[in-house]
């Protein structure tokens, strides 16, 4: 066992030789149960954001019972769900089982098809994938009344992992559609534990995020933010900045680095552990004093093929950004005290934390 840092805070953890995996690039898929360098430098636009994942059949993604691809419903008045694929990671990630199974829950919470809304059709859904059915009542705004809905996983990074737990942030985009054909977007990040066992991991709990209402007014910063081109953030990060609650620090230093980088964030400060994963010490996180990047000008951090240089060539200008904690996929020598930092918790994304 060797100490791990994760959001600033020394945890004791794992050191796995698993290379940065490739990210598997997919098309089509059906709904589950229904259905770069220093700054400084200009980079070219990075490709709008797609699933980063490619259809799995079911004898290797998920278990009887539960059908993996299907076309989105049309509702009477000839409406369609947006088309989603099933996310998988890449055997070249931290454990991807531990991910795989958090993700498969919240595709299953998230997608149903005409007369599978509510809890009760969700818990089957659960209880389909091995998993306790109580677990649907943790599912928060995932699950609702609409007819339809349709959830597509944006990315799934770990909060933290231990050698018999874990937590995974599933990052994910849904729509519901109700009765009259009416498409209503949304989505969140969930915070996935999941514990060690036999035959597989298995999901303990589930904590979405909670980001708190919108504020009026916004802050001049967090308006910058939100209107970036450079800067994309997921539901659950976007109505963290409508909150107000994410400091200046955090809101500045997107605003340099959006200068030269473009930049796909995972979270912000909801959805995130409370405390450094596997001990009682606060995160940077939930203060709205960090955010986690797992995409730099188009290129996944955890894939193999993006430019090492690239990516710590951003780790650095985060930190000349005012940051005092940066994580990722490699330790990046010089800096203030421990002011780099990597783990196998930050071998998928890049972590941004501050002091105030």
């Amino acid at each position: 066992m060797v100490p791990v840092c994760t959001g600033a805070r020394w945890q004791t953890g794992r050191v796995n030789s698993l290379s940065r995996r490739t990210l598997l690039a997919g098309t089509a898929a059906g709904l589950l149960g229904a259905a770069g360098c220093g700054a400084g430098h200009t980079h070219a636009p990075a490709p709008a954001p797609t699933s980063p994942t490619p259809p799995l059949t079911a004898t290797t993604r998920t278990p009887t019972g539960v059908p993996t691809t299907a076309s989105a419903s049309p509702s009477a008045s000839g409406a369609a769900l947006p088309a989603v694929t099933v996310w998988q990671p890449s055997s070249n990630d931290i454990d991807p089982q531990v991910k795989l199974r958090a993700v498969q829950l919240v595709e299953a919470l998230g997608n149903w098809s005409q007369g599978q809304q509510g809890t009760a059709a969700a818990r089957s859904r659960v209880a389909a994938l091995g998993l306790d059915p109580a677990l649907a009542g943790q599912a928060g705004a995932l699950l609702s009344q609409a007819p339809r809905a349709a959830l597509q996983v944006l990315e799934a990074q770990y909060g933290g992992i231990l050698s018999d737990s874990a937590s995974v942030l599933v990052v994910c985009r849904q729509w519901t559609q109700d009765a009259n054909g009416l498409v209503v977007p949304g989505g969140t990040t969930v915070d996935v534990r999941l514990s060690l066992a036999q035959p597989r991991w298995t999901v303990t709990a589930l904590h979405p995020a909670q980001p708190g209402p919108a504020v009026t007014p916004l802050p001049s910063a967090a308006q910058r933010v939100l209107a970036s081109s450079a800067i994309t953030l997921p539901p659950a990060a976007e109505a963290d900045l409508h909150s107000g609650t994410i400091h200046d620090s955090v809101l500045e230093a997107l605003l340099t680095l959006s200068r030269s980088y473009r930049m796909e964030l995972s979270v912000v400060r909801s959805g995130h552990p409370l405390d450094v994963f596997g001990t009682t010490r606060p995160s940077d996180h939930p203060q709205g004093r960090a955010f986690d990047v797992w995409r730099v000008d188009g290129h996944a951090v955890v894939d193999p093929a993006t430019s090492q240089s690239l990516v710590q060539g951003f780790m650095r200008a985060a930190a000349a950004a005012g940051s005092y904690n940066v994580g990722g996929p490699w330790q990046l020598s010089g800096g203030s005290g421990n002011q780099f930092f990597s783990d196998d918790t930050h071998h998928d994304h890049v972590h941004v934390g501050f002091s105030s």
